[in-house]
């Protein structure tokens, strides 16, 4: 079964740091775009970070750019979101996702989820 797992979520105080990872099995994700998305309660889901196969290419939300950094070994290493400096518009469940394209944002178009992990932050 393909499966990607997040890790790392947990509870912070406002500006704090967490370390999210998003490790796979069933196929090697070597050669997909990788992605985190966000879901708070009663909100859409949001794009927040992307980094290309290579890993070369990194896009962000803009509300992020600066304070989170997602990054990812080409030797299948697990894909990490660095989230620093965290704000209390930032608590939500994140989903590591991975897709075909580096050049969308739409949640559609990523046909490989994980199933979240948690984060708060109090305020």
């Amino acid at each position: 079964q393909v499966q990607l797992v997040e890790s790392g979520g947990g509870s912070v105080q406002a500006g704090g740091s967490l370390r999210l990872s998003c490790a796979a099995s069933g196929r090697s994700f070597g050669n997909y775009a990788m992605a985190w998305f966000r879901k708070a309660p009663g909100k859409e889901r949001e794009f927040v970070a992307m980094i290309n196969s290579i890993g070369g290419l990194t896009t962000y939300l803009g509300s992020v750019k600066g304070r989170f950094t997602i990054s990812r070994d080409k030797a299948e290493n697990p894909v990490v979101l660095q989230m620093n400096s965290l704000k209390p518009e930032d608590p939500a469940v994140y989903y590591c996702a991975a897709g075909m394209s580096y050049f969308t944002r739409r949640s559609e178009d990523f046909p490989y989820w994980g199933q979240g992990t948690q984060v708060t932050v109090s305020s």
